[in-house]
């Protein structure tokens, strides 16, 4: 009988069930710790999409944060959230890691709901330190001993107003927050700015023959120091630790280290990679939202030299590194500073103009005030282009871009385009760059889908299918529109006859649709929008206001955080897809708005029938 095989030695990572066991690690141990940790990143995200190469560049700098810090007693707080893979798989998530951004696994981001050790589930840059001063002011309060707070920032946040703004409170008040630097050179692409300049200073042989800017600000200054080096970290660390007072430990790391493809990655070094192709062929060669808006910005910035384009920090991911590179004196960079991209489009309007802001719609959510005091109170002809609106997908609650119609439709005088298709993004592009007034364009993340054409156009509003019977007013927005045709053909089988109707410009509503809604029974909105505040609630005021009686069902999404998952998937939990829209208008039918139900006739499902 054949002796059985020893079990396998236990590599050094399955060892680290919890911090505890990462502490007890001897220094030698680590550098094979590191190995194992980025071979499990490459593996996992490779697989199912995420954040890859920031996390590859921290691997040594959280483990070492998490020998020298106690962490939950001491408050580690990340800006932003995306870089805390590693956190995830030291603090005991290493076994469902596979999992990471899949429908009931781990978020992509900190979360509260998985571990103690999750502070900020907000992944938006340059908050970890205003996070940092109230944590460290609400400990100073407290007895025993001394909390540290650690506030993990990239140079790229630190091109963010609010990190000013926190640091200029942070250096008076005096507690021992640590902020670590881990400055890689950039946020996306290379960090814009004066201040990327001055870190590139303080690599440099020359750099510490300068004051730093933290210094001349009244914190301690510890660096620059290798951030793939663990024993320098520890000591660093260790250093800063001590002083018991506010310190930036200045860290310099390599953005997608160890990975060579992530390494040799021009564009971000693989900031973010998509989960393994699923999709049909089919769908697979179809462009992306964000490819067409690319061509078509080039294109209208070739007949509009009055044309600019801003973002912020972002170039590549909104499509606009193809307008730079063919006009790179009207394209700006501005950093991850998304107020002052909307206030310097207003200098550039009120200068002759006409800027184009392209962020993602869950960002420009941090500039609203300047959207109505800076562009709107001056009736500036500022065009907002928001990539990546409504569901989102697998990057969860904070980057869902489900706010933005609900907030801009109370913008006075501001109208709004929601492109159904990728025919309609071009035109409507258009469109809104030659109206002499703020203007706003979204469309959703990935890629388009066919073009659904329009049987009929009634003073803009595009009517998509009809029926000889007036029963229902379907008012879809954007890439609704699709669904909605599909649920009207569903209906027909059921003897509903629906009107569907694409608005293309979704606010402030269009008179059409008022004296469309009077000719049917029920009016029902669907958007990929929160609901509340949302285009069918102010539908349905501007058809009370009309004094018509037809009842408004405005269908979208509730007003909760929505989870992680597939885009399709939470559009279908919400019933905003075919199927769970022929279910909301036949529900709604069968309770009629007079408390009658309605029954259709023998004459309409004979016609059912032979349609």
């Amino acid at each position: 009988m054949t002796a059985p095989l020893p079990p396998p030695h236990p590599t050094t990572l399955t060892r680290v069930r919890d911090l505890a066991d990462l502490r007890e690690l001897a220094a030698e141990d680590l550098p094979g710790l590191a190995e194992e940790i980025r071979e499990l990143l490459v593996a996992t995200v490779t697989r199912t999409g995420g954040h890859l190469g920031p996390n590859l560049g921290v691997v040594e700098l959280t483990i070492a944060l998490h020998r020298v810090f106690d962490s939950p007693d001491d408050a580690v707080v990340f800006d932003t959230g995306h870089q805390s893979y590693v956190h995830k798989i030291l603090t005991g998530r290493h076994p469902e890691f596979a999992l990471l951004r899949q429908p009931g696994g781990l978020s992509g981001y900190p979360s509260r709901a998985e571990s103690p050790h999750d502070l900020v589930e907000n992944s938006h840059a340059a908050t970890a330190l205003s996070y940092a001063d109230g944590l460290s002011r609400a400990f100073a309060r407290g007895t025993g001993h001394r909390r540290h707070v650690v506030a993990v920032v990239g140079d790229g946040a630190l091109t963010g107003g609010m990190c000013w703004e926190a640091l200029n409170n942070i250096a008076t008040e005096g507690h021992p927050v640590v902020v670590v630097l881990n400055d890689n050179g950039r946020s996306y692409a290379p960090t814009v700015g004066a201040f990327g300049r001055h870190l590139a200073d303080l690599r440099g042989d020359t750099g510490r023959f300068r004051l730093s800017v933290f210094e001349n600000l009244g914190l301690g200054y510890v660096g620059p120091v290798d951030g793939h080096d663990l024993d320098e970290l520890e000591r660093a660390l260790r250093k800063a630790r001590a002083l018991c007072r506010p310190v930036v430990v200045h860290c310099v790391t390599s953005k997608g280290r160890g990975y060579e493809p992530a390494e040799t990655d021009e564009v971000d070094r693989m900031h973010a990679v998509s989960p393994a192709a699923t999709a049909p062929p089919a769908e697979q060669a179809r462009p992306s939202w964000t490819s067409v808006f690319a061509d078509a910005i080039v294109e209208l910035g070739g007949r509009r030299p009055d044309l600019a384009c801003l973002t912020a920090a972002m170039l590549a991911p909104t499509g606009l590194h193809r307008f730079a590179e063919a006009f790179p004196d009207r394209a700006f960079d501005v950093g991850i500073a998304e107020p002052h991209a909307v206030t310097c489009a207003a200098g550039l309007a009120m200068g002759g103009m006409h800027p184009v802001v392209a962020v993602y719609s869950t960002f420009l959510t941090r500039a609203i005030d300047q959207v109505l005091m800076d562009v709107a109170l001056h009736e500036l002809p500022v065009t907002f282009v928001l990539d990546r609106a409504g569901v989102t997908g697998d990057d969860g609650p904070s980057h869902h871009g489900m706010w933005d119609l609900s907030l801009l439709q109370a913008v006075p005088g501001l109208r709004v385009a929601a492109p159904r298709d990728a025919a309609r993004l071009r035109g409507l592009l258009a469109e809104a760059v030659a109206v002499d007034g703020p203007t706003a364009l979204r469309f959703p993340r990935g890629r388009t889908g066919q073009d659904v054409p329009a049987l009929r156009e009634v003073d803009g509003v595009d009517v998509l299918y009809e029926s000889d019977r007036a029963d229902v007013l379907l008012v879809t927005v954007g890439p609704m529109a699709a669904a909605g045709v599909r649920a009207a053909l569903k209906l027909a089988d059921q003897c509903v006859g629906v009107t569907v109707c694409d608005p293309r410009w979704v606010s402030p509503p269009n008179p059409v649709l008022v004296d469309l809604a009077a000719r049917h029974r029920l009016v029902v909105s669907v958007e990929d929008n929160l609901r509340v505040g949302g285009v069918g609630t102010r539908l349905a005021q501007a058809i009370a206001s009309a004094g018509v009686r037809t009842p408004v069902h405005a269908h979208g999404l509730p007003p909760e955080f929505l989870p992680h998952g597939p885009r399709a998937d939470i559009l279908r939990h919400h019933r905003l897809d075919p199927a769970g829209l022929t279910r909301i208008v036949a529900g709604l039918l069968d309770g009629a708005h007079d408390g009658v139900p309605w029954v259709p006739s023998q004459r309409d499902r004979e016609r059912a029938v032979r349609g």
